[in-house]
């Protein structure tokens, strides 16, 4: 599962800010990609300055390692690893009667040291931001 995801979002990363070039018609993404040393890594992309967005990012990553204390605390378990990946996007249009777009998706996966998976799940969600309200 976790492979058709990671394809999926970098699919997604590649449509998303295509399009949005696309409709901007001015401004273009630049990329950062980078790498987490602990295991994994992924990708930003920011555009700003356009026609239409004054700012924005979709960034993806696809990291991996052992899952923190804390969270080994939390969740109830010892010695487990984790797999997660996802999309990020934020978008701040110039015009102040368009809202700004939040949108967080996630995969995880959580290990024994065996590597059999303990746990997984899907989350996130997106939301419109109007900075004017009408009634």
């Amino acid at each position: 599962m976790k492979q058709q995801f990671v394809s999926y979002i970098k699919t997604l990363q590649n449509s998303i800010t295509a399009s949005l070039e696309t409709i901007d018609g001015q401004a273009t993404f630049k990329e950062d990609p980078w790498i987490r040393p602990e295991g994994g890594g992924g990708r930003t992309r920011v555009i700003e300055n356009g026609a239409v967005f004054e700012k924005g990012g979709v960034n993806i990553s696809e990291v991996y390692g052992t899952l923190p204390q804390s969270m080994q605390q939390y969740f109830g378990v010892k010695d487990a690893d984790f797999f997660a990946c996802g999309l990020s996007l934020v978008l701040h249009p110039k015009n102040p009667f368009v809202p700004t777009v939040h949108a967080n998706w996630r995969y995880f996966e959580m290990y024994d040291k065996e590597g059999a998976i303990v746990d997984q799940w899907f989350g996130g969600g997106q939301d419109l931001t109007p900075y004017y309200l009408f009634e």
